[in-house]
């Protein structure tokens, strides 16, 4: 009899042994993703999100270029027009 309940002792406290420490890891868990949300640091950004609007952002890059390219090129032909204008202004 006493083998038995030693045994059983024994498996119970292997079994609140092992929730306990489930416990602490899902305690400690908690307190890690409280602690990172608190200073701000938050878990990383989802690397897709950030690898389209990477790729976003280059799109509106080339874009913009495009139009300052294509201002520049009328800014130059205005330029060369008033130029044109004002020597046979001066004439």
């Amino acid at each position: 009899m006493q083998t038995k309940m030693s045994s059983w002792k024994t498996a119970r406290n292997g079994r609140l042994a092992a929730y306990i420490t489930r416990l602490e890891r899902r305690l400690s868990e908690a307190l890690g993703k409280t602690a990172r949300e608190t200073s701000g640091l938050g878990a990383p950004a989802d690397i897709e999100t950030l690898t389209r609007r990477a790729a976003e952002l280059e799109q509106q890059i080339l874009d913009l270029r495009g139009e300052r390219a294509e201002r520049n090129e009328d800014l130059e032909a205005a330029r060369a027009t008033n130029r044109e204008l004002m020597n046979r202004l001066n004439r």
